[in-house]
């Protein structure tokens, strides 16, 4: 399975942007899908993930801002970014994997987008 994200780029802070993942593959085979995220410096994070059957988990620092969903005819998983900051600023990584916030670990991974917030 490949994971291909798009919809990174350049925003203004308090602006939106919407990330999707394509995957190449059927995404209902798949416990969990979600979107990581890594800062320069900093440690991958997972921001959001979305189960199989629908249920849904974010991070704390983007919840309430981000939403993620899934198109399970489409094979694609979104993250409705809104309010970004510049702490959003950020490579976003799609994965799919096994059980629910991952818990039995990432499967597949995306190459990335780059999401830059401008103050």
């Amino acid at each position: 399975v490949q994971l291909v994200e798009s919809g990174g780029g350049l925003v203004q802070a308090g602006g939106s942007l919407r990330l999707s993942c394509a995957a190449s593959g059927t995404i209902v085979s798949f416990d969990a899908m979600g979107w990581y995220r890594q800062a320069p410096g900093k440690e991958r994070e997972l921001a959001a993930s979305i189960t199989r059957g629908g249920s849904t988990d974010y991070g704390d620092s983007v919840k309430g801002r981000f939403t993620i969903s899934r198109d399970n005819f489409k094979n694609t998983v979104y993250l409705q970014m809104n309010s970004l900051n510049v702490e959003d600023t950020a490579v976003y990584y799609c994965a799919a994997g096994a059980g629910r916030w991952f818990s039995m670990g990432i499967q597949y991974w995306g190459q990335g987008t780059q999401v830059t917030v401008s103050s």
